[in-house]
């Protein structure tokens, strides 16, 4: 917890400082103590408890026995609702005290060293990090494990499936002969890209394995037609998922990588470079905005990019959705939200 950390803190604090003002026959300027920096760390993030179930019993003497969650098996009435447990080793009833903090003493601690012997340690990490954001309170649940093997099944199967054609054909930058659907697939990868460095930047890393997903389902989502310029974009949108996602998986990460071709081309993925929002690829010509009838959704108006207000309001009346719900009735006010909505009142 937080009074843990601040410990921690304060000690690392105070040694620094120590070692900033200490005095003797050290190499390097004589002025300056052992290290040149006053503040050993730039902030503090104080991680947020892991909850699990409490089981113990009470002997005897009136000493308290905590039991392993998983030594312990529940007892069900007829409809199926727990009415108390017992434990697995001696079949003696066992006492139920909620949910708490893990801790050794209560032995309600969650060794992750079976589920990477089970599921492998990128599962594993994987499985962490997208449960919860660091600083708030898990109450902890292996029921999402298999879920994230599965993405990372996913995962391999959709680079593969690119395989040959990434490592057959050469590099090259043609993003000017884009159709609309190779357009579409950057735009979805780079505004997915920027969302996760801005949570990278604010440790949110359950938001960062989130939008790694959403990245494979556009991946997966694509239906372009076998040509250069679809094996390029495909060749950009996994190296930028695989960078996305190494920090997280570094293990399966590093593998595709090497597989796929891209350390050829840029090194070890340790030291490529990290990927870089591309602001014309998000770019639109045509943008869609929700289309409104007195504050009720009722569909979609697709405009140019650059229409004025003139242009959407006029685009909003002449749908179809309009015509039929404004029941012959003249729209009396218009109002648009850039980017976002366009709303008839009638």
């Amino acid at each position: 917890g937080i009074e843990h950390a601040v410990l921690h803190l304060l000690y690392a604090r105070f040694w620094t400082k120590v070692m900033r003002d200490v005095r003797g026959d050290f190499p390097g300027d004589p002025d300056r103590g052992l290290v040149r920096f006053d503040e050993p760390f730039s902030n503090l993030l104080c991680q947020g408890m892991v909850l699990n179930h409490i089981f113990s019993r009470r002997s005897d003497k009136g000493g308290i026995e905590y039991f392993w969650p998983d030594d312990v098996e529940w007892l069900h009435d007829e409809s199926g609702r727990p009415v108390g447990c017992r434990s697995k080793t001696d079949g003696l009833p066992v006492d139920y005290n909620g949910i708490g903090t893990m801790s050794k003493s209560k032995n309600n601690g969650v060794d992750p060293q079976s589920l990477i012997d089970q599921y492998g340690a990128d599962t594993a990490r994987l499985f962490v990090m997208f449960a919860s954001p660091p600083e708030q309170t898990l109450e902890w649940s292996g029921a999402g494990v298999e879920g994230a093997q599965r993405f990372l099944r996913r995962l391999w199967a959709c680079a593969f499936e690119h395989h040959a054609t990434l490592t057959a054909a050469p590099a090259t930058r043609e993003h000017a002969r884009l159709t609309d659907s190779h357009k579409t697939l950057r735009r979805e990868i780079h505004a997915i890209l920027r969302q996760a460095d801005y949570d990278y930047q604010r440790k949110q890393y359950n938001t960062v394995v989130s939008a790694a997903m959403k990245m494979l389902n556009a991946i997966e989502g694509a239906r372009l037609a076998p040509s250069r310029e679809t094996t390029e974009v495909m060749r950009e949108a996994l190296s930028i998922l695989i960078r996305v996602l190494y920090p997280v998986v570094p293990h399966v990460t590093h593998a595709l990588w090497n597989d796929l071709g891209y350390a050829r081309a840029h090194g070890d993925l340790l030291d490529a470079p990290w990927p870089q929002v591309d602001e014309a690829a998000l770019e639109q010509d045509e943008i869609e905005l929700v289309l409104q009838i007195n504050g009720k959704v009722r569909g979609a108006v697709k405009v140019p990019a650059a229409a004025d207000r003139a242009a959407i309001e006029a685009a909003a009346v002449a749908t179809e959705a309009f015509a039929r719900h404004a029941e012959g009735r003249a729209a009396r006010k218009v109002i648009v939200v850039p980017g976002r909505l366009v709303n008839v009142v009638v």
